[in-house]
């Protein structure tokens, strides 16, 4: 890692984290209004582009920027670690005294960031963006996102704001304070809350994407909503416990009622049909509890590896006049 940036001219060191995944046809722009909002501020500023294994021409394009502007870091890991991963290898390689993450996709407007700094001079470590609408999604995705946010609330055991992605500044001691926290899946949301330090919310509209398409299937969203709530909350297998002791006593009933019945009126001979509605019932009760077993324990067999979270496979850093 390069040695801290140093400039006794500036008022602050702030770094840039941009998490780059086939972004190749919004860069030019999302640079372009990038260094508008930062030639405006009276910081230093380096900003560190995240290559995430891209496929397409990404990588290229911010060599290219690179070229024309000396701020700029690049970190090409060695493969797509998810957009997590690549935030937290961002974080690791910013030296500022405040950091903001930012995706390319110009659906979080760069315009922002001065008004996150005027929060953040004013006590705040953690300045996040919260959406108030959000442009160019479908009803339903609108819909389940906002069902998600308000679940987490629910089920957490951190209070994660609502409506809030990953776009937000964060101080120097923030940043250190996720530095420690390795644990391989990692829900960045959760993360951003569990720290504590005083926290600031700024509201704001979210445009839809300046060019390219979302990385996000239906199914990488259903699997990332599984993944906040394992990580954040033991609801789910308090639920297998409760819902199988549901299922137990409820099955102690049915035997006493057939166990009166034959008493009373004898014993005729059971129906095959609710015989078998009965033992595919508890055998997907049984099913469902493992599986809800089997995430977490999937989880706890990954953190005993201790393997690295990402690997680098070129690192080019900002070459900031001091």
């Amino acid at each position: 890692m390069a040695d801290e940036i140093k400039n006794t001219d500036a008022d602050f060191r702030l770094s840039v984290v941009v998490p780059v995944f086939n972004e190749e046809a919004v860069l030019p722009e999302f640079h372009r209004r990038l260094v508008c909002v930062l030639d405006e501020l009276l910081a230093q500023s380096e900003i560190i582009y995240v290559n995430d294994g891209s496929v397409d021409g990404s990588l290229p394009e911010i060599r290219r920027l690179k070229a024309d502007d000396e701020r700029i870091a690049i970190v090409d890991l060695s493969r797509n670690f998810g957009k997590e991963i690549a935030m937290t290898a961002g974080f690791d390689h910013a030296h500022g005294d405040a950091v903001v993450v930012i995706d390319a996709d110009l659906q979080d407007p760069p315009e922002l960031i001065p008004e996150m700094i005027e929060h953040w001079r004013g006590g705040y470590d953690v300045v996040y963006a919260q959406r108030t609408s959000r442009a160019g999604e479908t009803a339903f995705k609108k819909t389940t996102a906002h069902l998600f946010y308000r679940l987490m609330q629910k089920l957490s055991r951190v209070d994660i704001p609502r409506d809030a992605g990953d776009f937000r500044l964060l101080s120097r001691r923030a940043v250190d304070a996720l530095a420690g926290l390795r644990e391989q899946h990692r829900f960045m949301k959760g993360l951003f809350a569990w720290i504590g330090y005083p926290q600031k919310a700024i509201p704001y509209q979210r445009d839809s994407r300046h060019d390219g398409k979302t990385k996000w299937s239906y199914i990488g969203l259903w699997n990332f909503a599984i993944e906040g709530i394992t990580s954040f909350s033991t609801v789910p297998l308090k639920a297998a416990t409760y819902l199988g002791m549901l299922t137990a006593f409820s099955a102690f009933l049915f035997g006493m009622f057939i166990v009166l019945q034959t008493l009373f009126y004898g014993n005729p001979v059971p129906g095959y049909p609710s015989l078998l509605v009965v033992v595919l019932f508890l055998g997907g009760i049984q099913l469902m509890a493992l599986g809800v077993i089997g995430e977490y324990l999937g989880r706890m067999f990954d953190e005993t590896k201790g393997r690295p979270l990402y690997l680098i496979n070129a690192y080019e850093e900002a070459q900031v006049k001091k």
